[in-house]
């Protein structure tokens, strides 16, 4: 479903170019969660946006559902791929209703029935009709990402990215927002890339995970190596120590 061949993304401060990735090549099956994990800078969102046509890439480095994809997307391209982002609160319109936010795509891809359609997919993600006519600012943390993630899945796309769809909420309700995201993986059949800093999030939800490092893919293995530890890279090896947390044993006298 997603093939990612030797992309490279490049940003330019100035004079100075910077190598945000680093010929990265890997493939999603149909219907396979995979994860992108990595420590802040490593690249891993720069990824997840250049699949998703946010960024400039070569025509040939990514390909979805079998065809080659460039930055500039056919609405049934962008009508298949969907993106969920980090913080709710910055990626929905703060002047807008979350009917408005929930309506804008269908009028963009002319899509009927809205008002149904809208109510489904509120309910779909644990939300009732009195939310429907309150702005983001009326929400809470999870439930903007609850509208985030309607508003991803109301064109019915075959692909959902995730990019730390938890980071920017409470711990609280951070359980939820995953076992919903695992939920309606499941009940609409989705491929999806999850992207984490967190291995604990991406070993609940994903079947296999790559390992980033500075722009470069260091590792790849399925959950059930990583849940045993059976990492090969130094790299992964330390994600994992330091994904246990504190130990005062561990610790330098």
């Amino acid at each position: 479903m997603i093939e990612v061949a030797a992309l490279s993304v490049t940003f330019h401060v100035g004079h100075v170019a910077v190598r945000a990735v680093r010929e990265v090549s890997f493939a999603v099956t149909e219907g396979e969660t995979f994860g992108i994990v990595g420590e802040s800078g490593s690249g891993k969102s720069t990824v997840l946006r250049a699949i998703a046509g946010l960024l400039p890439t070569p025509r040939d480095s990514v390909r979805i559902a079998g065809r080659a994809v460039g930055a500039r997307r056919t609405r049934s391209e962008r009508r298949l791929l969907q993106f969920v982002f980090q913080d709710p609160y910055a990626s929905l319109h703060p002047r807008q209703t979350v009917d408005q936010i929930l309506n804008e795509p269908l009028a963009i891809h002319k899509i009927a029935g809205a008002g149904a359609l809208v109510g489904r997919a509120l309910a779909d993600v644990g939300l009732g009709p009195e939310h429907r006519f309150r702005y983001p600012h009326q929400l809470s943390g999870g439930q903007r990402q609850r509208v985030a993630i309607a508003r991803a899945l109301i064109l019915d796309p075959r692909i959902l990215l995730l990019d730390e769809p938890t980071s920017a909420l409470d711990v609280s309700i951070q359980a939820e927002i995953l076992n919903l995201i695992a939920r309606l993986r499941r009940a609409h059949r989705l491929t999806s890339i999850l992207v984490s800093h967190d291995l604990a999030v991406v070993a609940h939800l994903c079947d296999r995970i790559a390992i980033m490092q500075e722009g470069s893919l260091v590792e790849l293995l399925d959950v059930e190596r990583l849940r045993r530890g059976e990492a090969r890279e130094a790299y992964t090896r330390e994600l994992l120590r330091a994904s246990r947390g504190y130990s005062r044993a561990q610790a330098p006298a």
